[in-house]
């Protein structure tokens, strides 16, 4: 539930509230500001708990209790109701301004990476994407350069002062990619990985999470919730598609009435994949396009030198001649919906 305090409440009623809250079990986060303080409490309600929001309302200094109902508290938009801003150095996810990260799927070479970085930043990206770990489905496809690529991608932010997304998929991995990484991304494949969820949470690094291959969007923020649970308010939600019965025009179907409805489920910023989301490089552009008309936060986009001799999934990477083009198409949609880029 969220209890709303006036601003002026003295510290001994703040503590009196706070005191009756852990007696009946709730854990709570306190947010002060000029006018208001507001408590966040979790907790799951039982009987013993039915009549504390009647309780909380009698007092002087509390103005108003708003229960919580979803089964995520803190993921929930009501536990934030103006929306959570993501900070990533001096970016803002979140906010009026769309971001897009790009580059290519895997990091392939020192030449490769700083070739794309280059690229994506002279066309208006603000964020790297590569991976120096890659989960795929056969183990002897290219698995990523590993901490190598790592140390291309920081060279490729040095040089072009972008920032990185990178993926981690496990969970002793965590603390060696949060020193290089500006965000952890956490994989479709690894939506449901709670040790890994646990672990991110522990930090505060932000992450990109994604939604899982077949997971509906309730099981998405319930994931989610084990990040914010551990204490990482940091967390992106990035919608990739999810796999349909139709594979033969697209790799998966791009859901993007989630961007609108995750924005009414979480105060939590969302940025979509269009190429992940189609798999096919001709549908990317107008995918993004749409994504941005329908209110996400930022677009994640693959780009590749030599699409045809990608390490992996060349098929859905735009060359950086195309790249750039399809900025100036998603700069026209931000213009018209109100955004800037």
């Amino acid at each position: 539930m969220i209890i709303i305090l006036d601003g002026r409440t003295p510290d001994p009623d703040l503590r009196g509230v706070l005191k009756r809250l852990e007696e009946k079990g709730f854990r709570h986060d306190v947010s002060r500001g000029e006018a208001k303080i507001i408590i966040g409490a979790i907790g799951v309600p039982d009987a013993a708990k039915a009549n504390l929001a009647e309780q909380l309302s009698a007092l002087s200094c509390v103005e108003r209790v708003i229960p919580i109902m979803k089964p995520y508290k803190r993921v929930a938009r009501d536990f934030r109701p103006e929306g959570t801003q993501v900070k990533v150095g001096d970016l803002a996810l979140g906010g009026p301004r769309l971001h897009v990260m790009a580059g290519p799927c895997s990091v392939e070479s020192r030449a490769q990476i700083l070739e794309v970085a280059q690229a994506v930043k002279e066309a208006g990206a603000t964020i790297l994407r590569g991976g120096a770990f890659k989960p795929r489905t056969l183990p002897y496809d290219f698995q990523g350069l590993g901490e190598p690529g790592l140390e291309f991608l920081a060279e490729a932010r040095e040089k072009t002062g972008l920032k990185i997304v990178t993926e981690v998929m496990d969970p002793r991995d965590v603390k060696l990619v949060v020193k290089y990484a500006d965000i952890l991304q956490l994989g479709a494949r690894n939506m449901q990985n709670f040790p890994l969820l646990r672990q991110v949470g522990k930090v505060q690094t932000p992450v990109l999470f994604k939604r899982g291959m077949s997971a509906t969007i309730d099981e998405w923020m319930k994931a989610a919730e084990y990040i914010l649970s551990g204490g990482n308010e940091k967390v992106i939600l990035c919608e990739r598609g999810i796999r349909s019965f139709d594979s033969q025009y697209t790799r998966n179907c791009f859901d993007l009435a989630a961007v609108p409805v995750v924005k009414s489920l979480t105060h939590l910023p969302i940025i979509a994949d269009p190429s992940h989301g189609t798999g096919v490089r001709s549908l990317i552009a107008p995918m993004a396009r749409a994504a941005v008309a329908s209110g996400a936060d930022g677009l994640m986009i693959e780009v590749h030198p030599e699409p045809s001799k990608a390490l992996s999934d060349g098929q859905q990477s735009l060359t950086p001649r195309e790249f750039a083009s399809l900025m100036k198409e998603v700069r026209r949609v931000c213009e018209a919906v109100g955004r800037c880029l």
